[in-house]
């Protein structure tokens, strides 16, 4: 599962976290009327509640896909003199890139309320808006459906007591205060440079020299090749 929002591989319940007790409605298709046999829009509905009418707040909603490629969520929080109102939280948030392939199509995902754009407190009832546009698939769904509230630990930080005590590895030392002067680095290889050109040239003006007698060349000592 992701942290934010998307697909993950793995399922959402995991330790630490504990999800809010829910009554949940199965989809529901939308028919259109009209006609001999009724029409597929591609939209179907899934209501949840919480028990006896309480109000939860919403830290974050995951489910696994089933072929749902638009997702619109909307919940229902206490309005003025006591009434009740739903307001669209989420809207055609994409669960498939494209609806007529599998990308997506099984994927788990989670909601986080920051990506809400209501509020998420006090919510008495949540609605799930499916879309599937494609006619690709006849049957589309959300499943495993969990509601969890603020405050839980996440369960990808819940580790051993023994491993958060263990000393962290030394850190190596920093070379930067140790790493010399380019400017002067460049001066020394240029003198250097400058040291072995003369060096190169005293051994070959000595290695002309010993066919030297007294500024002439002794024909003897040169070889032909």
């Amino acid at each position: 599962m992701s942290g934010a929002a998307g697909p993950g591989p793995g399922p959402p319940a995991g330790p630490g976290r504990s999800p809010l007790p829910c009554t949940l409605r199965p989809a529901a298709a939308i028919q259109l009327g009209g006609g001999a046999e009724p029409a597929r829009p591609g939209v179907a509905v899934i209501d949840l509640r919480f028990p006896r009418g309480a109000a939860a707040d919403v830290q974050e909603i995951v489910f696994r896909n089933f072929y749902t490629a638009f997702l619109s969520v909307r919940v229902q929080r206490p309005g003025p003199a006591g009434s009740r109102r739903w307001v669209t939280c989420l809207r055609d948030y994409c669960l498939m890139p494209c609806p007529h392939t599998e990308e997506g199509s099984q994927d788990y995902f989670s909601l986080r309320r920051h990506q809400m754009l209501c509020d998420v407190d006090q919510v008495t009832a949540v609605r799930f808006i499916l879309r599937q546009p494609s006619p690709v698939w006849l049957h589309f769904t959300i499943e495993e459906l969990q509601i969890f509230p603020p405050g839980q630990k996440s369960p990808q930080k819940d580790f051993p007591s023994w491993l958060s005590q263990l000393t962290p590895p030394e850190q190596p030392a920093s070379l930067h205060g140790e790493l010399p002067d380019p400017e002067k680095v460049s001066t020394e290889v240029q003198q250097m440079w400058v040291l072995t050109e003369v060096i190169r040239a005293r051994q070959a003006a000595a290695r002309i020299g010993r066919f030297d007698v007294d500024g002439c060349y002794d024909i003897n000592l040169l070889s032909y090749t």
